[in-house]
């Protein structure tokens, strides 16, 4: 008798790669109908939120000789666009995100090249500080945006967590590739070409999110137009408190990693150390987004905001520039992460009529902790020196993490919202 043959065929490649492809869920996402040509736009439409903000600097300094009023200029941008995104993003709960974003970016454009023509054509200074408080206005918030498509393609999926957190991964990419770009362009080019590409990508690329009419959540009406605020959401207010601490980190520490550098002797350093933060950051949020966890949200934002202030401890006491590398690396593992819980569980306590104006609300207290943070480490470095300045982000993760722990029972996730144990807990 012939012994029964096993299904025992070689293995090819293609056999690999369906594996490969079933294994990995960012590919998974990825093959969300029509969500590439979304992500690959969006990253177009977000990049220039990490290039209007410097090529303003490096374009008003080129012009007056004065770094001092660029970054004047430039924080009044970054404030109104803190100050805005939360209307502009129950706007778009009520109304649909193509509806407002047409206008929105026919303001931003209008605005960019009013902006231009103040600073070559040498107007009044407060012209410059209106122009860019306009522009930083309506800048399009594609990154706020492409969040609340995700939980309308994917709610109910615990695929949703993941999305997320690809998308805190790209946020920190943006981060990296787009002061790169817009200094390359403002410096070896003319002056205005840094500023010209921001605007331009930010319009074309919101111009084609806002096509993706596929993707696009239908608008909340009434209830998103009259309903009470996102921030009646006692949860939301934690998480607030949460993204200004972590936005306190960033803005922190790169101004104190830069002081740093130049007090070791190694000002040419700095930028590895702010893109150590950024990789660390990039790498956590990637691996972060594979795992299937089994302890509840609430408890994972809380546990890794007490690793995010463990490890910025070291930084107080290291002063070889060397060694500070690897332990901004390790800090930045902790960023990305807390973002990425920090997001996820908006979408799951908020109602989700408001949801855009949620995820705006922690953007915008991200964007305001950056500007304190680095004022105070600013100070602090002025006063005492650098090592001293990274306190101010062992004290803001601190405060974070003690809020987390101690508001647990508001962070808890509604049952009918909750994909698994673990987001409910």
């Amino acid at each position: 008798m012939t012994p029964r043959r096993l299904a025992c065929r070689p293995i090819h490649s293609a056999d690999l790669g369906a594996v490969a492809l079933v294994s990995n869920p960012y590919l998974q996402v990825l093959r969300t109908p029509s969500a590439l040509p979304m992500v690959l736009v969006a990253f177009i439409g977000r990049l220039p939120l990490s290039m209007v903000g410097l090529g303003s600097v490096l374009l008003i300094a080129s012009e007056t000789g004065s770094y001092g009023l660029g970054g004047a200029v430039a924080a009044a941008g970054a404030v109104t666009t803190a100050l805005a995104g939360p209307v502009v993003g129950r706007l778009a709960d009520a109304f649909g995100q193509r509806r407002v974003l047409l206008p929105v970016v026919a303001v931003f454009v209008a605005s960019g090249v009013g902006f231009l023509w103040a600073v070559k054509g040498d107007w009044p200074r407060w012209t410059l500080f209106v122009l860019a408080g306009l522009a930083g206005a309506s800048i399009p918030p594609v990154a706020s945006m492409i969040r609340v498509r995700w939980t309308y393609l994917l709610r109910g999926s615990n695929r949703l967590p993941t999305a997320l957190a690809m998308e805190s991964v790209v946020d920190e990419f943006v981060f990296i590739v787009g002061p790169v770009l817009v200094t390359f362009l403002s410096t070896t080019g003319h002056a205005t070409s840094g500023l010209v590409t921001a605007f331009t990508l930010a319009a074309v690329g919101a111009l084609l999110f806002a096509a993706q009419a596929r993707t696009e959540p239908p608008p909340g009406g009434f209830e998103s137009r009259n309903g009470p605020s996102a921030m009646r959401t006692p949860g939301l207010r934690v998480l607030c408190v949460v993204g200004a601490a972590i936005g306190s980190i960033l803005g922190t520490l790169e101004i104190a990693m830069v002081a740093f550098a130049d007090e070791a002797g190694h000002k040419s350093l700095s930028g590895v150390l702010v893109a150590g933060l950024a990789v660390g950051s990039m790498a956590s949020g990637i691996g972060w987004g594979t795992v299937h966890w089994q302890l509840p949200l609430r408890h994972r934002l809380a546990g890794i905001l007490v690793a995010l202030t463990v490890l910025t401890v070291p930084l107080l006491l290291i002063h070889d520039v060397w060694l500070m590398i690897p332990f901004v690396v390790l800090a930045g593992s902790a960023v990305s992460p807390s973002l990425i819980s920090s997001f996820t569980l908006a979408e799951l306590i908020v109602p989700r009529a408001v949801i855009t104006e949620a995820f705006t609300w922690i953007g915008t207290a991200l964007g305001l902790g950056v500007a304190v943070g680095g004022s105070i480490a600013g100070k602090v470095v002025d006063a005492v020196g650098a090592n001293a300045a990274f306190l101010v982000a062992t004290l803001s993760t601190a405060a974070a993490a003690f809020v987390v722990l101690v508001c647990q029972r508001l962070l808890r996730v509604p049952a009918e919202h909750a994909v698994t144990p673990a987001l409910a807990g």
